[in-house]
This record gives C-alpha cells, sequence and structure tokens, in this order.
C-alpha cells in the first residue's frame, strides 16, 4: 500500500505520545505512522496493545540522540512529516539530574532536526516539523493574567531551561534553514496511561494502596489541566492546519490548586472504592516545597480556538471521573508500572 504521509512521532510509547499514535493510526489509515521511542522509563508498548498489530503502525527502538539511527529511519520511511514528543518531563528529576535533560531535551532535538534538514533537502513543499513543548518556558505567573505565544521565556527550573532551548533551536532552524516548523506550548495533562510518578496517577495509586499524598509545600501551587485525548486531538489541529512557523498554546481553561485537586480526587476515589467519605483524605502528607518551584501557570488558548476551531470537548470533573474509573480498571497496568514489570513486554514482543 502507498501511504500518503509517512509521518515520525517520536516519543509515542509515552503518556501523551500514546493517545497520539492511538489517534493518527486509527483516524489516518491512509498514514503510515512510525513511533520512534528509546523505551525508558516513562515509555511503555503496553500503552499501544490496541494497535500495535495495525497495517499502518510500525514501532522503533531508538534514541532521538542517535544521529545514525535517526537517520536511518528518515530514510527507511521517507519521512515527509516529524511529530516530536519524545522528551525528559519530570520536574524533580531534572533537579536531580540535569544533564540527562540537556541530552535529551536539547541534543535529541537539534539531531532530529538535522535529520530533518538533511533528509528533506530543502524540499519542503508538504514537510512539516511539529515540536512539541510545555507552557512551564514561560515560567511562573504570580499577578493573574495567562500565557500568551508572545509571553517571554522564563524558565524556573532544568527541565523548562531545556524544553524552552529546544524551542529556541527548531525556531532557528526555521530561520536559518526554512525549515518548515510548528511549536505548541500545552499546559498539565491527565487521563490514562499516565506514569504514576506524576501528580493524578500517583495520588490515585497511593489512595487505592493507603499510603501518604504527598503534598509540596501548602498545596497553593497552581495549574492548568487538559485532558491528554484534548491535547491529542489539539495536536491532530496544528500539525493538519497551524501555519507554518507559528507558535499555538493549548490549555483547559482549567485552573486548580494543587491541595484542592488532591480533595477532589480523594472524594471520587471514596466513592469509587466505596469508602467513607474523608477517608483517603486523612492520607494527605504535606512535605518540604520542591525546590524553584513554580507557583502558577495557565494558558490562554484563545489563538488555537480562533483559527484552528480546536477547543476542550469534556469538563474536568468529567474527565478526572474517567481517569479515575480507568485506572481502577486497569490496576494490571499500574502494577506493571510501578514495579517495572512492564519492561518485559518489550523483550516478549520485540526480541529476536
Amino acid at each position: 500500500m502507498t501511504h500518503q504521509r509517512n509521518i515520525l512521532i517520536t516519543g509515542g510509547a509515552g503518556f501523551i505520545g500514546s493517545h497520539v499514535v492511538r489517534r493518527f493510526v486509527t483516524k489516518y489509515p491512509q498514514y503510515r505512522i512510525i513511533n520512534l521511542d528509546a523505551l525508558t522509563y516513562a515509555g511503555n508498548l503496553e500503552n499501544l496493545r490496541d494497535v500495535e498489530k495495525a497495517a499502518n503502525y510500525t514501532f522503533v527502538k531508538a534514541d532521538i540522540c542517535d544521529a545514525d539511527a535517526v537517520g536511518k529511519v528518515f530514510k527507511a520511511y521517507a519521512i515527509d512529516g516529524v511529530i516530536h514528543l519524545a522528551a525528559e518531563s519530570h520536574v524533580d528529576r531534572s533537579i536531580t539530574d540535569p544533564l540527562s535533560f540537556v541530552r535529551t531535551n536539547v541534543f535529541g532535538t537539534v539531531t532530529l532536526l538535522n535529520a530533518a534538514k538533511d533528509a528533506w533537502k530543502g524540499a519542503f513543499d508538504v514537510k512539516r516539523f511539529y515540536h512539541v513543548s510545555t507552557d512551564e518556558v514561560y515560567g511562573s505567573l504570580h499577578d493573574g493574567g495567562l500565557f500568551l505565544e508572545t509571553t517571554p521565556y522564563d524558565p524556573q527550573s532544568p527541565y523548562s531551561a531545556s524544553k524552552a532551548a529546544s524551542d529556541h533551536f527548531v525556531r532557528a532552524y526555521g530561520n536559518t534553514y526554512k525549515l518548515p516548523f510548528v511549536v505548541s506550548n500545552c499546559s498539565n495533562n491527565y487521563g490514562s496511561h499516565h506514569f504514576p510518578e506524576k501528580l493524578i496517577p500517583l495520588m490515585i495509586n497511593n489512595i487505592r494502596n493507603n499510603k501518604p499524598l504527598p503534598v509540596y509545600g501548602k498545596g497553593e501551587n497552581v495549574r492548568d489541566w487538559l485532558w491528554v485525548e484534548d491535547h491529542a486531538s489539539a495536536i491532530d489541529a496544528v500539525f493538519h492546519k497551524g501555519v507554518v512557523g507559528e507558535t499555538y498554546n493549548i490549555g483547559g481553561h482549567n485552573e486548580w490548586k494543587n491541595i484542592d485537586l488532591v480533595h477532589l480526587l480523594c472524594r471520587i476515589m471514596d466513592q469509587k472504592l466505596n469508602r467513607p467519605e474523608g477517608e483517603s483524605a486523612k492520607l494527605i502528607t504535606y512535605v518540604t516545597d520542591r525546590a524553584g518551584h513554580d507557583l502558577r501557570y495557565a494558558i490562554d488558548a484563545g489563538k488555537i480556538e480562533r483559527e484552528l476551531g480546536w477547543k476542550p470537548s469534556i469538563t474536568f470533573e468529567v474527565g478526572l471521573e474517567r481517569t479515575v474509573e480507568w485506572y481502577l480498571a486497569n490496576t494490571e497496568w499500574l502494577d506493571h508500572v510501578t514495579s517495572g514489570a512492564y519492561r518485559s513486554y518489550y523483550e516478549a514482543q520485540y526480541a529476536r
């Protein structure tokens, strides 16, 4: 079969990436989707069991920092579009090991940019390099307002600094080499298949196992939350309809203080687990705040809504309830991830 597009999705075995891969594989059977993932701690092929046998899906285990491997993928599959999601993304890990974030998020992105530039050789008519970034590059909001696409960068952690650097390199390649790019910066995501060191799945798993619920500081930090499937639909819109050279902020119009979110999760979990109301909230434990913890993030998603016709599809309460139900229905997945047993799935499926 001849495919209309050959799209490389990096980090496609991760949380957001797996939702994007699933959407593109099922919605666009005329496309060939190549998922390139190094399968680090957050990459899990069990996330894609439902599409792994699809005729238009291919998995390649490789590191985006490996220029030879990346170049071979571009050549072997005649890649004409990139959706770049692969990244180290956990702020706490960036504080203890910043060089890993520089390597993956900066060097890895530049390696991909070089591969695209060399493979496409200036024939950019139908090509597109889509770089998926974060709202954390803008720093912290203290006095109201929202992040706009024009907000100056002010990263406050090694993670956000590495993502900001990668954003700058993408735009520099557009300016210097005329590489056709788009960038999006998104708020916090939640939903199924999220590695349980992040806030929502961590709390769900700990409540399930009657473990303490660690809340930084007083829990006053504010985040704008977006359902991951809505992010995948936004990525779809930006990839197909976004204007080359433009940036699109993606958010849920949905700000929550961490402590209020944890209390809401506790109430939902008490209902789902048939516990007395207030039982799970007894597990809340306040811990020393994270170094350089940004107070508030909030996205103005007006541009993507006006220009590309995208908007969130569900309310936070509905999305959060669906998320809790998924984790409670997939405890085997949770147990595999937290034990590291999911790594054996790769060996069983792909070892030769």
